[in-house]
């Protein structure tokens, strides 16, 4: 699977309230939750985001609370996955229960820039500036956790099993 979008950019130790404000706990729409997705790091994220964009940013993504909240707003404002230097751990965890692909890849975060468009191998964890022959490498997952991405998350891999 190939996932193509533009490049929406952070910094390090993007947290979670800033992914979802605290103030949106109470909902549990994913719709609702997109409305209001990066709201605290970028007030105009969720207007000029579109389906399919990639969220790139630097170390320690998603750091923070342990809020499931967070990489459902991400999904449900349309994102196709995010790339970063590193994620919180309960993040990274979060983000494969509901199945949105991340990616840790150093020099990718490093190289890729707003509204560039960039290109990620789901399965290969290569990624690249779109028309360009240079790659990145991402950590690449265990089989399991891709067919828990492709599945569309924990619950939905379980069932199929």
């Amino acid at each position: 699977m190939i996932l193509r979008g533009k490049v929406h950019k952070f910094g390090d130790n993007v947290n979670t309230d800033e992914i979802i404000p605290a103030r949106y706990l109470n909902v549990s729409e994913p719709e609702e939750l997109a409305k209001h997705c990066m709201e605290d790091a970028d007030p105009d994220f969720a207007g000029k985001v579109k389906e399919g964009d990639i969220i790139v940013a630097g170390e320690n993504f998603g750091c923070g609370s342990s809020r499931e909240h967070a990489p459902v707003s991400i999904k449900a404002a349309g994102v196709s996955c995010v790339i970063a230097k590193s994620f919180a751990r309960i993040f990274y965890r979060n983000a494969i229960n509901i199945g949105l692909p991340i990616f840790t890849a150093m020099e990718a975060a490093e190289v890729l820039k707003p509204d560039d468009r960039a290109e990620v191998d789901v399965g290969s964890g290569q990624i690249s500036k779109a028309k360009r022959k240079k790659t990145y490498s991402a950590e690449v997952f265990p089989k399991f956790i891709k067919e828990i991405i492709r599945s569309g998350g924990l619950m939905a891999y379980a069932k199929k099993k």
